[in-house]
């Protein structure tokens, strides 16, 4: 093949390898194969069929093959080599490596819709999975089973460009051939995913480990490259029981390491010691600035606006700045709306991890119980165990770290479901608060909310935190809430601002108040605030309590708005009493304030009076430490 190739050809393969070989470098695909793979794909070549077959399993052997099938129908099969010659895993000819169809590809929050409306899908995956299906109407028991059992059988990848929605993982299941492939600690091959971008398709590539002959089962590892051998048999919780009573559901905070990594990774280096600087009074200072909400709204007379960054006393930056050494020590004087290392409290799996200083043992009331799946993965299966063991509610919400907006956001109670989001993007899994303190909207009833108050960082030594005494309010717009339907986003979430087609629900902190009193007028607004501010307060010294890079960092020359989002529960005080307890969602940095600026104008002139000129006595700010 590789002689009669003609110049054309061999220029599309240089452009195949120019826009595909990050893709087959991380799928793993050996060199060897990658001029046969583009020749496949280019040209729809599928030709697993004449190399491969589905055989079902003697009787003798389905109690073992039942093992790493876990659920499926008691009749199962195998895939073996059919071809007669076999093949070699060495071989550079086209038989070589092989393309897997893919049978259903989506993003869950669309996959009960699909299998209710898209013809024949839902009796199709039934079948692959070995679920019983009777009729052509989808009914809701068959669909409820089929998103139970699909982790089992789920795949995933992510686009690398587009927006961030466009980012969200996608989850797939093989065509049936694909889905019989079995696990083995010893496979005899690969399959990985991979985007072909001329196309705009995704097929699994499949290629042999090692030289198989005609009979041998076609086998493929289900945790392929995992070194932890307790994470490996987590992992495979899936499909092969496991015992993990040794395991603690402890969870102490990660090694110094952890946060290293993270400050090499994001490329941050830490500022110089500098002292620290105030502007002359009656100065009027610079301000450069990458946000439009900033320069439209900041009105204030001691701040005037510039072009030229080099000339700024304020740098107010959309973007994370870097190398604060160089910054510090080339242009010690000038003032920044960020801290150094403020990830710590930004992304959540280091909210998480802060949090535990606290409070010792299982961390601070005011977060929910959350484990890292990267890291914790054991420990969570061990809780969620223990939790099922006892009776209690076993409902999760797996989170991305670094995104917003619940995309990617995941909320279930199916130990399946959890185990595998691990394979997509870094997630934490926090316990979904299954009684939260409801709002009743007149017009519809008892719903979620959510709150969101801006907190304002003055300083890390000494600490120096303010609240804005205006906060915002988030409504879920179904009701009534129940643990149930988590794929229903209007009942489950808040954050409507991004919806398509969802209203916006939009009550005033004023108007708030005594709604919410008289709901609940034995929880009167200013105990519940100050429960919420002292849930603030320990954070910040939890978060602050230790250097950089392992708290944030006490530049003096920064300062901070962050958004904190949460949530009221139902809780039970020691006395026995029903308490309202706060609990933290989530910390995040240069907060979209459009609503803050078109209901309090002032907003941005308080912000910068309170941090850069020490007005705090005049703006509607709370000093909390």
């Amino acid at each position: 093949m590789e002689n009669a190739l003609t110049l054309g050809e061999e220029e599309d393969y240089k452009i195949f390898l120019a826009s595909h070989t990050p893709a087959l470098k991380a799928a793993g695909i050996p060199p060897i194969y990658w001029r046969s793979l583009h020749y496949k794909l280019s040209r729809e070549v599928f030709d697993a069929g004449e190399v491969f077959g589905v055989m079902r399993e003697e009787e003798e052997e389905e109690e073992a093959a039942l093992q790493s099938r876990s659920n499926r129908d008691a009749v199962s099969y195998k895939v073996i080599v059919t071809r007669e010659s076999g093949l070699q895993a060495s071989s550079t000819f086209l038989c070589s490596v092989y393309l897997v169809d893919h049978a259903w590809t989506y993003r869950v929050e669309n996959a009960r819709q699909q299998l209710q409306e898209i013809p024949g899908l839902l009796g199709r995956m039934a079948a692959l999975m070995g679920l019983p299906f009777h009729g052509e109407v989808p009914d809701a028991e068959t669909v409820d089973l089929v998103l139970d059992n699909m982790w089992k059988f789920n795949q995933t990848y992510q686009l690398s460009q587009g927006s961030a929605e466009e980012k969200v993982p996608v989850w797939y299941i093989m065509d049936e051939f694909g889905s019989q492939v079995l696990h083995s600690s010893r496979p005899s091959c690969c399959m990985a995913p991979l985007f072909y971008a001329p196309q705009q398709i995704a097929y699994t590539v499949l290629w042999p480990l090692q030289d198989l002959e005609h009979g041998d089962e076609v086998t493929r590892d289900y945790t392929y490259g995992e070194p932890d051998s307790l994470v490996r048999k987590c992992r495979l919780l899936p499909w092969l029981p496991a015992d993990l009573e040794a395991v603690s559901d402890e969870t102490p905070e990660p090694p110094d390491l952890y946060y290293e990594t993270i400050l090499h990774e994001n490329k941050e280096k830490l500022p110089a010691n500098i002292p620290a600087c105030t502007a002359p009074a009656g100065k009027v200072l610079k301000v450069y600035t990458e946000t439009k909400q900033v320069f439209d709204h900041l009105k204030h007379p001691c701040f005037q606006f510039t072009e030229n960054e080099d000339e700024a006393d304020i740098l107010w930056m959309y973007s994370h700045i870097r190398d604060y050494r160089k910054l510090s020590m080339e242009r010690p004087h000038i003032l920044l709306n960020q801290f150094p290392c403020e990830t710590v409290l930004t992304t959540k799996d280091c909210l998480a991890s802060v949090s535990r200083r606290a409070r010792l043992g299982q961390g601070p009331p005011w977060l929910p119980r959350t484990f890292n799946l990267q890291t914790e993965l054991p420990q969570f299966i061990r809780h969620y165990q223990q939790r099922q063991e006892r009776g209690e509610d076993n409902h999760w919400i797996c989170k991305p770290w670094n995104l917003a907006r619940a995309l990617d956001t995941h909320i279930t109670s199916n130990l399946d479901y959890i185990i595998r989001q691990r394979e997509s993007t870094p997630k934490v899994v926090c316990k979904y608060l299954e009684d939260p303190v409801l709002f009743d909207r007149e017009e519809i009833g008892l719903v979620k909310f959510d709150i969101r108050y801006m907190v304002l960082l003055r300083s890390v030594q000494p600490l120096c935190l303010y609240a804005y005494h205006v906060f915002w309010l988030r409504f879920a717009n179904r009701w009534p809430f129940s643990l149930d339907l988590f794929d229903d986003y209007q009942k489950h979430f808040t954050v409507m601002n991004y919806a398509e087609g969802a209203q916006l629900k939009q009550v005033h902190y004023d108007e708030f108040i005594p709604m919410f009193e008289k709901q609940y007028p034995q929880y009167p607004w200013k105990q519940v605030e100050r429960d919420i501010f002292k849930a603030f307060s320990e954070l910040f010294q939890a978060a602050s309590s230790r250097p950089a890079p392992y708290g944030i960092c006490p530049y003096p020359s920064s300062r901070a708005i962050y958004a904190i989002d949460l949530m009221l529960k139902w809780e039970k005080s020691e006395e026995g009493e029903r308490v309202m307890q706060p609990q933290i969602l989530e910390v995040n940095f240069n907060p979209d304030c459009a609503r803050a600026c078109l209901y309090h104008p002032s907003f941005y002139d308080h912000m910068f009076q309170t941090l850069f000129l020490d007005q705090a006595h005049q703006c509607p700010v709370t000093q909390i430490i």
